[in-house]
């Protein structure tokens, strides 16, 4: 069989005219910079004058048809002459395909029986083994979520339960006191369910509490009542804490156990603040302070209108000054207290050594009774300039007992600043308090 051949058409008349010495310059056509247009162009000019107006293009066309006639001519001997091998190498590529196609064929059955196997030895399984590991995800999420409401709950009734021995009458029994000391343990409970319920990111603990209505039903009706009994409870304290017996009628100090339950008390509130949040505790001492200043000043201010009631009334104020140094040598041996929610051990109040650091540090002082003194001498000084300046009998024997006024005063700073029994009150200069509440005073009274 002769093999085909693979020259170009356009060659092979080249080829066979180039042995008959044909007149078609083949060369031009197959040159790769061949131009029709060009050709076109050379063509009109060798067949027409340039001095012609008309333009003759029917011999150019005829020279085109007549090539192209002659090529068609080639092109038939030759096809004539090569139809054998032209066929004979078609049917040869063709059985060539169709062995090709057959051994494809078997192949691709073979890939196909291949994959059925892999389907149904792998594929089947992942996917049933993928449906098993969703399940037990879903069963595991379920179990976790069961864990921390069933840990919430928990916490809830403990709180309860402490919560009724805040209040007296817990674990059934009517007639049992209410315990102070419950009020720590409650709050540190109470922080304890805050700080999982805070845990809301994904895959903490506390995820999916949010959407569990009895996890809300717990929040309203046990955490935020309890919080709030709490907060008002240990404030209510706070403002009732009293160690002096100067005002007292009978004049008698309280006993040892008197003192120490008051302590006690006033330890429970404090430490209940500042585990609840540490800003409400310096809340609740500076209201402490302001009442006793307020007070302070209002009764002065009538004691100075009215001369009969000045010892008694300083008496009171140095009550009320004991009262804050008992207050602050109280503040000066609580250390802040340490809970289980890491939150809550992260406050800059609590780095303090105790819990007068924080509070002295807001009212920007060294010293609560010297603080009480100077913010009532500066209080008080515009009102006797007031008094004294409205004239009348009160004006007149206010400068007439001068000397007393400023001798009460003096004395006044003095007891008040003075540690009531049971209580070690902090040293201090009380000597520039008493004059700065003396010139307070005495200041608006002149020479």
């Amino acid at each position: 069989m002769q093999p085909f051949r693979g020259t170009s058409v356009v060659q092979e008349f080249a080829m066979t005219e180039s042995e008959g010495q044909s007149y078609i310059d083949y060369d031009a056509f197959l040159d790769p910079d061949f131009s029709p247009t060009s050709f076109a162009n050379s063509l009109v000019i060798a067949t027409n004058n340039p001095s012609d107006t008309p333009i003759d293009l029917s011999t150019a066309l005829s020279r085109v048809l007549f090539d192209i006639q002659e090529i068609d001519t080639h092109i038939h001997t030759l096809t004539t002459k090569s139809a054998i091998p032209l066929l004979t190498h078609t049917r040869d590529q063709a059985d060539a395909g169709q062995r090709i196609v057959a051994e494809v064929e078997a192949q691709v059955a073979s890939l196909a029986d291949g994959y059925q196997r892999l389907q149904k030895d792998v594929i089947q399984r992942y996917e049933e083994a993928d449906e098993v590991r969703i399940a037990v995800e879903r069963l595991w999420e379920t179990v976790r979520i069961g864990r921390s409401v069933a840990r919430c709950l928990t916490l809830g009734r403990q709180l309860e339960a402490q919560m009724a021995e805040v209040v007296g009458g817990g674990g059934g029994d009517a007639t049992k006191k209410e315990d102070h000391r419950a009020m720590i343990r409650a709050s540190d409970t109470l922080l304890a369910i805050r700080h999982l319920l805070s845990l809301s990111g994904p895959g903490e603990e506390g995820e999916h509490l949010s959407k569990i209505n009895l996890i809300t039903y717990l929040q309203n009706s046990v955490l935020t009542p309890s919080e709030t009994s709490l907060r008002n409870r240990a404030q209510q304290m706070i403002r009732e804490f009293s160690m002096s017996s100067l005002a007292l009628s009978s004049g008698a100090p309280a006993t040892y156990a008197q003192s120490e339950e008051t302590k006690s008390r006033t330890t429970s509130a404090l430490l209940t603040l500042q585990l609840l949040n540490p800003r409400l505790l310096i809340a609740a001492l500076q209201a402490y302070l302001r009442t006793s200043l307020t007070s302070s000043l209002a009764s002065i201010t009538r004691a100075l209108d009215n001369l009969a009631t000045l010892d008694r009334t300083l008496l009171e104020v140095s009550a009320r000054c004991q009262n804050i140094v008992a207050l602050e040598s109280l503040l000066d041996t609580i250390k802040p207290p340490t809970t289980a929610a890491p939150e809550s051990n992260d406050n800059s109040e609590e780095q303090a050594g105790n819990l007068l650091e924080p509070l002295l540090a807001a009212l920007d002082t060294s010293s609560l009774p010297s603080f009480f003194w100077r913010s009532l001498a500066e209080g008080l000084g515009p009102r006797v300039a007031a008094l004294i300046a409205k004239g009348g009998v009160s004006a007149r024997a206010l400068k007439t007992h001068k000397e007393r006024v400023k001798d009460s005063m003096r004395e006044c700073v003095l007891r008040g600043s003075q540690s009531p029994g049971g209580i070690k009150g902090r040293a201090g200069a009380w000597e520039r308090e008493a004059a700065v509440m003396v010139g307070s005073v005495i200041g608006s009274l002149g020479r």
